[in-house]
């Protein structure tokens, strides 16, 4: 378990900025970077899957899911990006810290490993972190214009609008949501093919899609919401 954990944290430290780094830079750089993930993430998706009806679904929703990670990124910059990432990972992290930590009741026979625990943690750290990011790195301030709402300091907001505070704190909700409810639909798939990992491309964590499944989900998703809420605003 402990090599694991080493060659876990170890591949994050590499992976983690390297991807940053893509993401910050944007244009061509991001352009390769998303190519490359959608490649690898469909190779282990057409790998998994067995059922041409679903492998053909299956490429339609990657295609779909990395097209709006283009679009988020270019229309809005890096920072609204790196916020929704930020969520899904540290609701990974969450979950996975929390539940080897506290154990208890087994959340589904879907992805045996995960408890009700490690639920509350991906919720937990998901809303702290993501809390700090808007506070320290001006994220609200970037998500509110974004939103077409005026800009406002952040000394303004800590005087003021509990509404924004609450939308906020429900975004952070749902996004995690996502993000977990992403994780068991990969794990129900890996389930029926009767694998562990989608494949072995990242030492200690397995296949790209084990490690980015709640974030394709999550930012179609936010994307989208985004969108609708700057449109009635």
């Amino acid at each position: 378990m402990e090599k694991e954990l080493q060659k876990r944290i170890l591949s994050s430290v590499i992976l983690v900025p390297l991807s940053f780094f893509f993401i910050i830079k944007g244009s061509y750089f991001f352009i390769f970077f998303l190519s490359i993930a959608f490649f690898t993430t469909s190779y282990e998706w057409l790998r998994m899957s067995k059922n041409i009806y679903l492998n053909t679904a299956g490429l339609i929703f990657l295609f779909f899911s990395f097209h709006l990670d283009y679009l988020l990124r270019t229309e809005q910059g890096y920072k609204i990006f790196l916020f929704v990432i930020l969520s899904s990972i540290l609701t990974d992290i969450g979950g996975y810290i929390f539940g080897k930590v506290f154990k208890g009741p087994k959340l589904s026979k879907i992805s045996p490993k995960k408890t009700y625990s490690g639920v509350i943690g991906g919720f937990v750290l998901s809303i702290v972190g993501s809390l700090i990011f808007i506070k320290y790195m001006k994220g609200l301030e970037m998500l509110l214009e974004f939103l077409n709402f005026r800009t406002i300091n952040i000394q303004d907001i800590n005087s003021s609008s509990l509404d924004f505070d609450l939308f906020i704190l429900l975004f952070i909700l749902i996004s995690s949501l996502i993000s977990q409810l992403g994780d068991l639909i990969i794990s129900y798939f890996k389930r029926i093919a009767e694998i562990k990992d989608t494949g072995k491309i990242l030492p200690g964590h397995g296949g790209l899609l084990d490690r980015i499944d709640g974030i394709i989900f999550n930012v179609p998703f936010v994307y989208i919401i985004l969108k609708f809420v700057g449109y009635l605003f």
